[in-house]
């Protein structure tokens, strides 16, 4: 077991795509303890790791994110939030994190997310005045809510590999969704006021009305979603089909700006996504087989259980932890690994599952913007041509504040359960 832990930290530094340094990791450790006979079940496990209906909700979320970037819906819903919010201080910085907070209700994913809105607002906010670092903090900052803003992939991921409903999950990151994005907006106020950053002019009563009227088809995405899942009409993974219908119309039939000719694409970039997701799950599934075959899951939780039976103590201790790992490993992976090896632990220290599943999914968030591994880090780095460092010290204010948010969530349970408990 230790040889494959050195080659799995060896892979990683050297830069190996994760989903191969699982999987390599796994082979090298069978190969090792002379367990060919394991070799046998290693396809079985591999497709296991993605037989779940729940998972059918990723591409389908995917597709609606791709159907409502290529429809126009996009740049409504930006539009919007600059109408209302632009004359502030900051405030196209303002409109960056609102956007974000809008559009987490369709993507679910915190590096597509920055991918797509560091093309469309990094530039907007340097023309304004804005530093390019700053623009590109902000918005990589802002992509984290896609996570946590239902619906989120990584609700589905930890949903399917605890047994918690994925329907309670999108309706508990509905709170501290906005608490983080209003932490954020704050971050911009305070720095706005020491920058004395440029305004743009009130929008007239007019630009207001057309803003909202060509804004609520767009609209109509994520109230389906949030509104059919609450209203129990529809499951997650429904939920996912209608919305690609409903964005498939809205940007066929009002905004005229889905051509069919661009749907192949629409089509490719769902499925290359999908797959690079998909063949993380698989190996992550396996790399957890690895552990638990080895009692690693076991291990751990009586070693925390020995340190301390405080469920306070114990929270903390999983924070620090996570956020450690959340550094150096990629997100999805290690919330497969990882929740087969902290779900026994919950009855004992008495903690709500959707409450933990919350922790868990905010600290590897964060993790997407912490060097050296934070694949935000790079996607934001690169499409808005900013060096790493500049970013990281632009990020830096977002960060505290994430965490700082994070642990107000940590020991504040009823901001996480109290929306789906009333709902119930």
């Amino acid at each position: 077991m230790t040889i494959a832990l050195i080659i799995f930290a060896l892979l990683l530094l050297l830069g190996v795509p994760i989903a191969y340094v699982l999987g390599i990791t796994t082979i090298i450790y069978i190969l090792v303890t002379d367990n060919i006979g394991l070799m046998l079940t290693v396809p079985q496990r591999l497709y296991s790791g993605m037989e779940n209906y729940g998972l059918l909700a990723i591409p389908l979320f995917m597709l609606a994110g791709e159907l409502m970037n290529f429809g126009g819906i996009t740049k409504r819903l930006v539009d919007v939030a600059k109408t209302f919010f632009g004359h502030y201080l900051g405030g196209l910085a303002h409109v960056n994190v609102i956007a974000n907070m809008l559009l987490s209700a369709i993507m679910g994913s915190a590096t597509a997310q920055i991918a797509m809105m560091s093309r469309t607002m990094v530039p907007e906010m340097e023309k304004a005045g804005y530093s390019r670092a700053f623009s590109a903090a902000t918005t990589a900052a802002a992509g984290l809510l896609g996570p946590i803003i239902p619906p989120s992939m990584m609700f589905i991921i930890y949903g399917v590999g605890s047994g918690a409903s994925i329907g309670d999950m999108f309706i508990a990151g509905i709170i501290p969704g906005i608490i983080l994005g209003l932490a954020y907006m704050g971050v911009i106020a305070y720095i706005g006021k020491k920058a004395q950053w440029p305004t743009q002019p009130r929008a007239s009563m007019k630009e207001i009305t057309t803003s909202m009227v060509q804004v609520i088809p767009a609209l109509s995405v994520p109230l389906i979603i949030i509104v059919g899942i609450i209203s129990g009409i529809f499951t997650a993974t429904e939920s996912a089909a209608i919305a690609c219908v409903v964005a498939l119309i809205v940007g066929v039939f009002f905004y005229r700006e889905l051509k069919l000719s661009v749907l192949p694409k629409v089509l490719i970039n769902t499925t290359i996504t999908t797959s690079v997701i998909t063949v993380l799950i698989a190996m992550a599934n396996l790399f957890g087989w690895m552990l638990s075959f080895e009692k690693v899951p076991q291990n751990i939780a009586n070693w925390m259980v020995s340190l301390s039976e405080n469920p306070l103590v114990f929270l903390l201790l999983v924070n620090i932890f996570l956020l450690i790992i959340g550094m150096f490993m990629d997100g999805m992976a290690a919330l497969i690994i990882l929740i087969p090896i902290f779900m026994p632990l919950l009855p004992t220290y008495e903690i709500d599952p959707i409450h933990f599943g919350m922790i868990i999914c905010i600290n590897l968030t964060i993790g997407i913007l912490t060097p050296p591994i934070g694949s935000g880090l790079y996607v934001a780095s690169s499409l808005a041509n900013v060096s790493l460092g500049s970013l990281i010290r632009a990020l830096t204010p977002f960060l505290i504040i994430s965490v700082i948010v994070l642990l107000i969530l940590t020991y504040v349970p009823s901001l996480t359960l109290w929306l789906p408990n009333a709902l119930k």
